[in-house]
């Protein structure tokens, strides 16, 4: 289990899933170190939304700083009992335009924290992967065994992040998990992902809505499971050393996915393929579709939200509180 005599530290705390992270281990009595990202503006992302609505401001302590400095990683981590590292360069489009900022944060990131962690002796340090280094299903469901296919830059980062975690539990016996979630969506995602870039534009009121190719199926997770997930497998007994996968078992492709959105919203929309949102054709990934029997069988986690629900509570945060007016829907972001 998690220490609750010891802070928790969240790296990437100020972003999609960290902050829904951080608020759910609030929620469950822990204390937490959250990491967000250095600014001169002393803005602290989604972190700013989660201080405002937690109950519990007392047990939140917001450390602003950069995975990319070896000593900070240090300092973050100093007295942490569990780390939850999530940090990352995660757009693929624009890992094609800036590969090397995406080793130096999702590679050296990993590698620093994966240092500061066995100085510091944790408990337990969360890595946490993507769906993405499997690149187009051979097979499916998924396993963790499936072969790796590095299809993007962002891709290739994250599998040898994955590496220089597992290295570390081998050669140092660092007490380390990779979690391996599937396409986590929700409230708070990021303007240039999928389900976001499709509701922003509808909420915007626009009937011809710009998107990619509609033909890859993908594995969704609503992101409070992605988080439960998380926290599973921080608690659970003896699974260092693992990679673990956190998704549904089900698939679904991008075209069904836009159309139960707009059932959702109750609008009658036309979907125009823009090229400027398709990938090389060998970067993109076809098919993604998770085997959760691992984290089933070795914990209680089970996926609660279904996607028509999960793209409900999306849609109903979106456009609610003007949280839609941030993501400049006329606007490809990459």
């Amino acid at each position: 289990m998690i220490d609750k005599n010891k802070p928790v530290a969240v790296t990437g705390a100020d972003g999609f899933i960290g902050s829904h992270l951080t608020q759910m281990l609030l929620a469950q009595g822990y204390k937490v170190r959250a990491l967000a990202q250095y600014n001169s503006f002393n803005n602290w992302g989604w972190l700013e939304e989660v201080r405002r609505i937690t109950d519990a401001p007392d047990r939140l302590e917001v450390v602003s700083g950069d995975v990319r400095d070896p000593n900070f990683c240090r300092e973050l981590v100093r007295g942490c009992g569990t780390v939850f590292h999530l940090a990352a360069l995660i757009a693929i489009p624009y890992s094609y335009i800036a590969p090397d900022s995406y080793v130096d944060t999702n590679v050296k990131g990993t590698l620093n924290m994966c240092q500061a962690a066995r100085d510091a002796g944790v408990d337990r340090l969360i890595v946490t992967s993507t769906s993405e280094v499997y690149g187009t299903a051979q097979y499916v469901p998924i396993p963790e065994t499936h072969p790796r296919q590095p299809q993007s830059p962002y891709s290739a980062t994250k599998i040898g992040a994955d590496a220089i975690a597992l290295s570390f539990y081998n050669a140092f016996e660092l007490p380390v998990v990779v979690a391996r979630p599937f396409n986590t969506y929700g409230p708070r995602q990021s303007a240039r992902a999928f389900i976001p870039t499709v509701i922003s534009q509808i909420a915007a009121g626009m009937t011809r809505i710009k998107v990619g190719d509609l033909t890859p199926t993908r594995d969704f997770n609503f992101v409070t499971d992605t988080c439960r997930g998380f926290i599973a497998l921080a608690s659970a007994d003896g699974i260092e050393g693992r990679e673990i996968n956190i998704a549904t078992g089900t698939e679904i492709s991008m075209g069904d996915t836009l159309r139960t959105i707009a059932k959702v919203m109750g609008r009658d929309v036309e979907f125009v393929v823009d090229p400027a949102r398709l990938r090389p054709s060998k970067s993109e990934v076809r098919r993604l579709c998770g085997d959760n029997s691992v984290i089933t069988s070795l914990t209680d986690w089970r996926p609660e939200v279904s996607l028509e629900e999960g793209l409900r509570r999306t849609v109903e945060w979106f456009t609610s509180d003007g949280h839609s007016e941030g993501y400049k829907a006329d606007i490809y972001n990459v």
